[in-house]
């Protein structure tokens, strides 16, 4: 259809991209005036909390040029690192990109990740500066610094304001322009890319598609091509951005298609839906993200696990990244090992899990994969550091690396190259930007990325620097288990896989930590760090008080010798009997060590 534009927008996080879509959807009068607000396309509590988007959302909207009316089609992206493959997937379903970059910050790692990626599609980019109505804007600086990237002249790059809606009637013009129709394939059957879902506990399975051939509408027998799995089309519909029903879906268009399908696992990303009386080749979909942080979920209570396994299934058809597996533990029970994008991502799962599901959770320590070879020279996958085996039980351990590029003002990057090497890291290439600042890049263990790299960048570049990072393959790793024993007892949710030169300093920073918010017992308690075979911090926790003798009023002084005995005595058995409570939310403040 010749009046159709796809398109998406790509960014580094906290350039406007939601804001600029406010003023899309007003402008074109997608959404009534008196029902507009901030972050309109933001439709979870997490993201309005956060200002940052978490999931891609498609809408659609009508735009008119002189006497020929156009539809737009546009799914706006995250700009965090961890929900790259939310980008991913929906650059596959559009034919053009709009490049936005913050006039104020000027290019960044992200946005460089971003446009490599719809640039590998072969999709059609449309640079743009916005926050030009700021008093810190560097308008020309920044066009200079767009130009060298993408090879192109200063003039083809469009200013606007998402806040004041400056530059966004033109820029609908240059979408018409310079972003092509969909292609019109010969073939008259269905056929659509699966690049979202959604589920309904009374209409079950609603998936997110773009038609690249042939039209849908209610009553269709359907397949899916990889799982083979069939269902009959309940209703089809677009975004305004609410699901709008209608009688057809056509070749081009970007919408949702009502399955009645309750089986969640039924369902893959990057699927093809096609007609089930003419089923066509699946499309190329999405490569399986690649999990690079684990962490074990345990329901408080054992009777919340199977509410959990559904959870998680639930969970997993809107975030695809999202892996798991069942696990158990002879301290916390059944489980669930789950494999996130980062500690962004797992952060936002566990939220998630809590608001929308209202489970109690106990989670571990976030870990990285490793590969353990043994003395017979068996090779094995730990994915939680209670399954790391003791040191000196092993030949050698293998880790995880990344490459970062890195951008930073010149006058902060030796802070930067400084943190880097406290990390563990190296240095690689480097090279100069227009505007002053420095472009180079570093390779730095998995683990010491999980452990507040990114906020000490942010903190040593004043919140100047960014950065993006790619897996590059696994090395020789020098490192240990360490255990938190608690009276005595370890606990697996506290263990962890530190660097032999950090293990003295990380044992007694999680021995302090867990001090100052475990709750104190009736009984004397003793937190203790064990790593390469012996205790290398330890604490004691004193016991709760109470005066048993309160209660007494005069008589003889033995009266209450007795009482404190009994209570000594009391203590003692609990001691030796009973077991540490340890509540849910200590678990959860010992993961978010920046508490």
């Amino acid at each position: 259809m010749t009046n159709i534009r796809n398109f998406s927008i790509i960014a580094h996080i906290d350039h406007g991209k939601s804001t600029l879509s406010d003023r899309m959807l007003e402008l074109t009068a997608t959404i009534e005036k008196r029902k507009m607000k901030e972050q309109v396309l933001d439709v979870m509590d997490l993201e309005r909390e956060r200002g940052i988007t978490i999931k891609m959302q498609p809408v659609r909207m009508e735009y008119t040029q002189g006497d020929e009316r156009y539809i737009f089609n546009l799914i706006d992206t995250p700009g965090h690192i961890d929900f790259s493959y939310e980008v991913s997937r929906s650059l596959k379903a559009v034919e053009g990109a709009i490049l936005l970059v913050d006039a104020t910050q000027g290019v960044q790692a992200q946005t460089l990740t971003t446009l490599r990626m719809a640039q590998e599609l072969g999709l059609v980019i449309v640079p743009v500066i916005t926050k030009i109505d700021s008093s810190l804007a560097r308008i020309d600086e920044v066009k200079e610094e767009i130009a060298e990237l993408l090879l192109c002249e200063k003039t083809g790059i469009l200013s606007v304001s998402g806040k004041t809606g400056e530059g966004v009637p033109h820029l609908f013009d240059v979408i018409v322009a310079r972003i092509p129709p969909p292609k019109e394939y010969e073939e008259s059957a269905p056929r659509g890319l699966v690049f979202d879902f959604e589920y309904d506990a009374h209409r079950g399975i609603i998936i997110y598609t773009r038609l690249f051939s042939g039209i849908i509408q209610k009553g269709d027998a359907m397949k899916f091509v990889v799982t083979g799995n069939t269902f009959t089309v309940l209703e089809c519909g677009i975004f305004k951005p609410q699901q709008e029903k209608r009688d057809t879906l056509s070749y081009g268009e970007i919408g949702y298609v009502v399955t009645g399908i309750k089986d969640a696992e039924n369902a893959v990303v990057g699927d093809t839906i096609v007609s089930g009386k003419k089923p066509l080749p699946a499309l190329s979909g999405y490569h399986y993200p690649q999990s690079v942080v684990w962490a074990s979920v345990y329901p408080e209570g054992q009777d919340e696990f199977i509410e959990l396994r559904y959870a998680l299934q639930k969970l997993k058809l809107s975030d695809a990244s999202l892996s798991f597996e069942e696990e158990s533990s002879t301290a916390l029970g059944r489980g669930f090992r789950c494999g996130f994008l980062g500690m962004l991502h797992l952060e936002i799962v566990i939220e998630r899990l809590k608001r929308e599901h209202m489970l109690t959770l106990v989670v571990t320590a976030p870990s990285v994969a490793y590969e353990v070879v043994e003395r017979s020279g068996k090779k094995r996958d730990i994915y939680t550091p209670s399954q790391f085996p003791d040191h000196g039980n092993y030949e050698k351990a293998y880790e995880p690396w990344v490459l970062l590029d890195i951008i930073t003002k010149s006058e902060t990057m030796g802070d930067v190259m400084r943190l880097i090497h406290t990390h563990e890291g190296s240095l690689g290439e480097s090279q100069s930007l227009p505007d002053g600042r420095i472009r180079f890049e570093a390779s730095l263990p998995l683990r010491e990325l999980m452990r507040g790299f990114f906020d000490e960048v942010k903190s040593v570049s004043s919140g100047y620097a960014s950065f993006s990072y790619v897996i590059t393959g696994m090395r020789e790793a020098s490192v240990t288990r360490l255990d938190i024993l608690v009276g005595g007892e370890i606990v697996g949710a506290f263990s962890q896989v530190v660097s032999l030169v950090r293990v003295e300093e990380e044992a007694k920073a999680l021995v302090e930590r867990l001090y100052k918010i475990l709750p104190r017992q009736l009984f004397v308690v003793k937190i203790q760090a064990e790593a390469l075979g012996r205790i290398i911090s330890s604490k004691t926790l004193s016991a709760l008080k109470k005066d048993v003798t309160a209660k007494l009023y005069g008589g003889d002084i033995t009266r209450k010798m007795k009482l404190r005995e009994k209570q000594k005595k009391g203590k003692k058995k609990m001691r030796e009997r009973g077991s540490v409570n340890i509540p849910h939310d200590v678990f959860l403040k010992m993961l978010r060590q920046g508490e």
